[in-house]
């Protein structure tokens, strides 16, 4: 089943330990919660804003409920699971620094996805056309609904460094393909994936 999940869901799959509490924040379809119910035996909930997502879910005998992330996790008490998944969806929020920090407040830890606008691609696309590229693993233009907002690698651990969140395992992916190039990450992947703790 592992091998039909998006890369960037497997290795999300791979932070997440057996019998964990999962919640995933924009679960879409439910391919990430239905892998990890059969191959972890987790208990999973999800947070989708399509309906069509959600339908989709609930056809795959997943928990899910309607909403949108930008109104806060309220209707869950601190510490009601051990991870919240956010994949895919950062560049997307008006607030990231909120959603955040709820998602570590109901959650033990937090697992995030998106896409690198850092890549040498995007970077030399820029330089030669003067536009602003897509991402490689979010081929949308900037007018696209839903709008996103560009952040690379290294926006996003300054980020975390300011807002008092450790990211404790870190992997990268450069055209769907798992990358061990530390020193230079933010140049050489198209996709981070970060497991978040309270520093």
């Amino acid at each position: 089943m592992s091998q039909a999940l998006r890369p960037d869901l497997r290795i999300i799959a791979d932070f997440i330990s057996t019998g964990a509490r999962v919640l995933d924040l924009g679960c879409g379809d439910g391919a990430l919660l239905a892998h990890l119910v059969q191959a972890k035996r987790v208990t999973a909930r999800g947070i989708e804003l399509s309906e069509a997502g959600v339908l989709a879910c609930v056809r795959h005998g997943l928990s899910v409920r309607q909403g949108d992330l930008e109104a806060g996790l309220g209707d869950y008490p601190a510490g009601s699971f051990d991870y919240v998944v956010l994949s895919q969806t950062l560049p997307f929020l008006d607030d990231p620094a909120m959603i955040l920090k709820e998602m570590l407040r109901v959650g033990r830890a937090a697992v995030v996805s998106f896409p690198n606008w850092g890549y040498w691609r995007c970077r030399l696309e820029l330089l030669l056309t003067g536009r602003i590229p897509s991402a490689p693993d979010l081929p949308q233009a900037w007018h696209e609904k839903p709008r996103w907002q560009a952040l690379t690698i290294t926006d996003f651990a300054i980020f975390c460094r300011k807002n008092g969140i450790a990211i404790t395992r870190q992997a990268y992916l450069a055209n769907g393909r798992r990358v061990n190039i530390l020193k230079v990450t933010n140049l050489m992947s198209t996709t981070g994936v970060f497991l978040l703790e309270h520093t």
